[in-house]
């Protein structure tokens, strides 16, 4: 009897903790959860019971039935076991809250809102795929979203998708509780939405005759008939946009369309030469905002589109516009002089303001990038913060909404390990636990600023994804943690567990068709630095589950007699740390291979006689010699960045010191013109004052490079000194910018 206890107390051990994996599987995490004794089976019909009624009701069934769910969905069905969806009065849970109780008996939601009850069902899905629909556990959830606008961005200029491909994201993004899907239909590589009233647009701007962008932005960036035998682009007509609308709404996305303005408009302006500020084909990419014609064309356009679309926002675009035609077109200038306008960017902020007045009185609002900002901000206009988190903040403390989506968290373009081993990207470097520990909400926020904070994106530009396979690659996983940032509060978040959920969830998706990234064997450090006790605290991770990482520290490969990693590993000095991930006793990934350093310049006086980018500015110039070593992506916030200038740094070592290694490390990434310096100047002083050259460090790698390229500059032999010059050398490429990492010196 004794025996059988025993056994019958593991059973319950292990079936705790299976329940406690299933629940945890949920993404985005729910915000309470409690898991219960038993289980509902799944292998017969379930009554399907339900307050909902007209469309929303038609809407719900004919969702579930694309699911492997199987209801009965007969009036007079008498089963006992049951799926219950009901709306309820309570405030609490908000429009798309939800309270999820799952049972022997069956399987009860309750929501304001359809939403809310759709949102439960997705939560069901998730429980029920886990263990191949033939059985739930029993669970209680109590959730809703921390934001109210969880988005992604997908342009469709750089490469054009199929109406199915698109259909095919709405899925997904419903799946993981995402609400909004930023179409980005307008841009400078094709027009895609039909516009009845201008059908240049449609049979000329959008096609070209290179199939991927990158061919054709390093030709002549021409455009070409629809009927030309190269010809490749696409448009969606106003009856595909109508069908994948419907498909959106029953899957409670709002999908909110972009019309670019006044910049990235080279496809109009070739279309509609005189609309430009040189009235000529392939001279302008802004509108010329001193001609009415203008505005009679973009009113039009709107029309169309607010007719289409039932989004409370539309996009316009505002980012990046040149504004150099601006300065010397007769009508701009006129009309600065007519509207008393001080400046080129008061001339945008007036297009922006009468265009916004024009939505306005359509009963819509406008949202753009935070550009449109410059100038001065329309009343009513909510803002995308995207060159970081401050054109947010201004916009906030101004009273505006914000949604953030700033490029060093939410820009899915970038590479998402190590460079040399993944497809080309356009640069940058965003893993999926960087994405993750993003908080929208700026630290400084008060309780009121907070509130203007509508929510996140994921934006997903794609010069560099040809393919839809390749854009696949490069919106999943990532896009699961923005999902988790838009809808789990901070404190039901924690990156282990969600790193194990969507380690079960990638082969899911891969059954689905998608063709996410599968994550990285690959060892990542992370250091911290005593700077009292002169030591740095050495932690090693895995983006892959199931593995153990073995090291040594004199250089050695490690296999797997080598020691386990259990906790941060202390360097005081030097280490030559060797890292491997290994699975059932093999090797995965690469070995990483990494000198950890206390160096000499550690906190020592720097000064810089070149000033670097408030883009950029990672920690400021102590960058250079704080210890800490930038990643694989320029926008990590350990690079310092530099554009249009040489670097020029000195670095004050406090006494007279041996010296026998300086080395810098250098990036180039041609895509978003970072590029190495022409040479690196190492001179050394006692005085500060008098400098002798030891060295001019060169490289032979050429500007026109693909890729992401690092480069060390590296000096060695023997010296004495207290000061330390370094000179970086900019190449002769007007908006280019040079990132330098850490400074060693030995």
């Amino acid at each position: 009897m004794k025996k059988r206890t025993i056994s019958f107390l593991l059973c319950l051990s292990f079936l705790a903790n299976f329940n406690v994996t299933t629940a945890q599987n949920v993404i985005p995490h729910p915000q309470e959860m409690t898991v219960k004794e038993g289980r509902l089976e799944l292998s017969s019909d379930l009554a399907f019971k339900t307050n909902l009624t007209g469309k929303e009701l038609d809407d719900m069934v004919s969702y579930i039935k694309t699911t492997p769910l199987k209801i009965d969905y007969s009036a007079d069905n008498r089963s006992d076991r049951f799926i219950k969806m009901e709306t309820v009065s309570d405030n609490n849970l908000g429009d798309e809250g939800y309270i999820l109780k799952i049972s022997p008996n069956g399987i009860e939601i309750s929501a304001q809102t359809s939403s809310g009850l759709f949102y439960g069902l997705q939560s069901v899905l998730q429980l029920a795929e886990e263990n191949d629909y033939n059985f739930i556990t029993s669970i209680e959830i109590l959730d809703k979203p921390r934001f109210e606008y969880r988005g992604l961005h997908l342009d469709e200029s750089r490469h054009f998708s199929s109406k199915e491909f698109v259909k095919k994201q709405l899925d997904a993004l419903a799946r993981y509780k995402m609400n909004r899907f930023h179409w980005h239909l307008t841009d400078g590589a094709g027009w895609r939405i039909e516009i009845k009233k201008y059908p240049r647009l449609t049979n000329f701007a959008a096609w070209r005759p290179y199939e991927t962008w990158k061919e054709w932005w390093n030709s002549d960036r021409h455009y070409c008939n629809q009927d030309d035998a190269n010809a490749y682009g696409g448009y969606y007509t106003q009856d595909d946009i109508k069908e994948i609308l419907d498909y959106a709404e029953k899957r409670h996305i709002t999908i909110i369309p972009e019309i670019e303005m006044p910049g990235h408009s080279e496809e109009v302006l070739a279309a509609y030469p005189l609309l430009s500020c040189s009235n000529d084909m392939y001279k302008n990419s802004d509108f010329c905002i001193g001609k009415e014609a203008t505005f009679d064309f973009l009113q039009d356009v709107l029309d169309e589109v607010i007719d289409l679309f039932p989004s409370h926002y539309i996009h316009i675009g505002g980012d990046e516009a040149v504004k150099s035609g601006w300065k010397t077109c007769p009508d701009c200038l006129k009309r600065m002089k007519e509207e008393g306008l001080d400046n080129i960017d008061e001339l945008q902020s007036y297009m922006i303001h009468r265009i916004e007045q024009y939505v306005n009185s359509k009963g819509r609002d406008i949202i753009g990038w935070d550009e449109i900002l410059e100038g001065g901000l329309a009343p009513n206009a909510t803002v995308m913060s995207w060159r970081g988190e401050q054109g947010g903040i201004t916009a906030a403390k101004a009273g505006h909404k914000v949604v953030m989506t700033p490029g060093e968290f939410c820009y899915l373009d970038g590479y998402q390990a190590n460079p040399s081993t993944e497809p080309e990207a356009i640069g940058g470097y965003l893993t999926l636990e960087k994405v993750y520990s993003y908080n929208p909400i700026p630290a400084s926020f008060n309780s009121e600023q907070a509130e203007m904070i509508l929510g996140v994106q994921g934006n997903v530009w794609r010069e560099y994804m040809p393919t839809l396979e390749h854009t696949e690659y490069m919106i999943y996983p990532r896009i699961l943690a923005i999902a988790e940032v838009g809808w789990t509060m901070p404190e039901n978040k924690n990156w282990n567990n969600f790193k194990e959920r969507v380690n079960n969830e990638i082969p899911r998706l891969i059954d689905k068709g998608f063709n996410p990234y599968t994550l990285s064997a690959d060892i990542e450090t992370r250091i911290r630095i005593d700077y009292d006790k002169k030591e740095i605290k050495v932690a090693l991770t895995c983006e892959k589950t199931g593995v153990n990482i073995h090291y040594t520290t004199d250089g050695t490969e490690p296999d797997v007699n080598s020691p386990i990693y259990k906790d941060s590993l202390t360097v005081k000095g030097t280490m030559k740390l060797s890292a491997r991930a290994f699975a059932n006793g093999k090797p995965v990934g690469k070995v990483l291979e990494k000198d950890i350093d206390y160096h000499k310049a550690i906190k020592k006086k720097i000064t810089l006689k070149t000033q670097y980018s408030k883009n950029y500015p990672a920690s400021g110039e102590s960058t250079l010699i704080d210890g800490y070593h930038g990643g694989q992506g320029y926008n990590d916030g350990k690079w310092l960045g530099f554009l249009n200038t040489d670097v020029d740094a000195v670095i004050d070592l406090g006494e007279k010191t041996g010296i026998s290694n300086i080395s810098i490390l250098g990036m180039q990434a041609k895509g978003p013109y970072v590029w190495l310096p022409k040479y690196i100047q190492v001179q050394i002083s006692n005085d500060g004052k008098k400098f002798k050259d030891m060295d001019t460090l060169t490289h032979d790698i050429p500007t026109d490079m693909e890729g992401v390229i690092f480069h060390d500059f590296t000096w060695e032999g023997k010296a004495t000194a207290r000061f330390i010059r370094i000179y970086a050398k900019a190449v002769d490429i007007d908006g280019g910018w040079i990132f330098l990492d850490e400074i060693v010196v030995k």
